[in-house]
């Protein structure tokens, strides 16, 4: 992989730039859709080749409990299973083997289904029921055998709130599997990539110190992580703000699991470059629409008769060709093409934010860009 930054902005660190794959380029800032099981969900490969995506985001701990990663190494990897000829990211799982343990509110389920310990993590399939064991080994083994261009190390994360005491115990030992995943990873002979995860909770102390460590390691690149968990915005762009000035300029930093628009564009001027969020397509498939003039739920009652396209300002092929009122027809009628076309519209919405975002650091001018573009959003002025 390498990682060429085109333009930066001088006022703030927004910027933008070229990440070489094998597999392709991805220029950033940039938005890759979720396809946790190997699919975005209700989007084919050629609608995402069509909207313009340049990467997608697996899930490893998904694919590893179905199919199993050995029918996808038979298959030739998991590009050749899916059949996307672009980069893949994978997750390391780390973030639903700990989320195992605590049950969710409101869920049948009361008792825990994870053991973390010194060297890995015991977890129940949440499937079967099966017991399994991940190891940082064993993780980017499970990467590697999918065919990953970026893999991520397994870290443990702590949810919100976190005590200081949690939030450092899990911290140290994402560190100490960060370089066991760093020596297991040399050994793979591989041609891809692998990121450090910084965590830390909301703790700016353990950050610097996950930052400081990664950073010495020399990874090619760098995650941040643990945060969009249920803590304030305002506690994320203060890490943010704390963690990015420390990170080597010439590597490329991705946000995980973040975000709304407004996230994005705030973490863009905080110098971040990568992103994955399944916030677009869970939405959508919710009869949410993410609009210029901020978010609609087109299946309420008040788009009934609304002859106008879910964003005047879109080009996609929903907004081209479906008005709200059929729309809003397909989600009460519980037709499968409402889910298909509200998704199709929402990621090619953040794919195009993506694309302006990175055209106004090239003209430096991402400050009134992005002041432009949330005083509409919050206004609500087309919907």
């Amino acid at each position: 992989m390498d990682f060429n930054i085109i333009k930066q902005e001088k006022i703030g660190l927004a910027r933008t730039g070229v990440i070489k794959t094998e597999r392709g380029e991805i220029n950033t800032p940039v938005f890759m859709p979720v396809g946790t099981q190997g699919s975005v969900k209700t989007l084919s490969p050629a609608d995402l080749s069509e909207i313009g995506v340049e990467a997608i985001l697996c899930n490893a701990f998904h694919l590893y409990l179905r199919p199993g990663t050995e029918i996808i190494k038979k298959a030739g990897g998991l590009h050749r299973f899916i059949n996307w000829d672009r980069p893949i990211i994978t997750d390391s799982g780390g973030y639903q083997v700990f989320s195992l343990g605590t049950p969710r509110l409101g869920s049948r389920r009361t008792e825990s289904l994870s053991k973390p310990g010194k060297d890995g993590v015991e977890f129940k399939s949440p499937i079967d029921g099966s017991a399994h064991t991940f190891t940082p080994e064993k993780v980017i083994q499970i990467q590697s055998d999918l065919g990953s261009d970026i893999l991520m190390p397994l870290d443990h994360v702590v949810g919100y709130p976190a005590t200081r005491e949690q939030a450092k115990l899990a911290n140290d030992t994402s560190m100490e599997w960060a370089m066991k995943s760093r020596r297991a990873f040399a050994g793979t002979g591989s041609r891809s990539s692998l990121f450090g995860i910084i965590q830390g909770s909301i703790y700016k102390d353990l950050r610097k110190e996950s930052a400081r460590i990664l950073s010495e390691a020399d990874f090619p690149g760098f995650s941040i992580g643990g945060l969009s968990v249920g803590e304030p915005a305002s506690d994320m762009y203060s890490i943010l703000e704390e963690v990015m000035p420390l990170l080597p300029e010439n590597k490329p930093r991705y946000l995980m699991g973040v975000g709304t628009p407004v996230d994005l564009l705030e973490s863009i001027e905080r110098g971040v470059d990568m992103f994955d969020c399944a916030l677009p397509t869970r939405n959508a498939r919710n009869g949410c629409s993410f609009t210029s003039g901020g978010r609609i739920i087109v299946k309420n009652a008040e788009y009934k008769d609304d002859p106008r396209p879910l964003d005047p300002e879109c080009g996609c092929y929903t907004c081209r060709n479906f008005s709200r009122s059929y729309l809003r027809h397909l989600f009460n009628a519980e037709e499968i093409l409402a889910l298909r076309l509200n998704s199709y519209h929402n990621i090619y919405f953040y794919i195009k934010l993506m694309e302006k975002a990175r055209l106004a650091v090239q003209n430096s001018s991402f400050a009134e860009f992005k002041s432009g573009f949330l005083k509409k959003y919050n206004s609500k002025e087309s919907l």
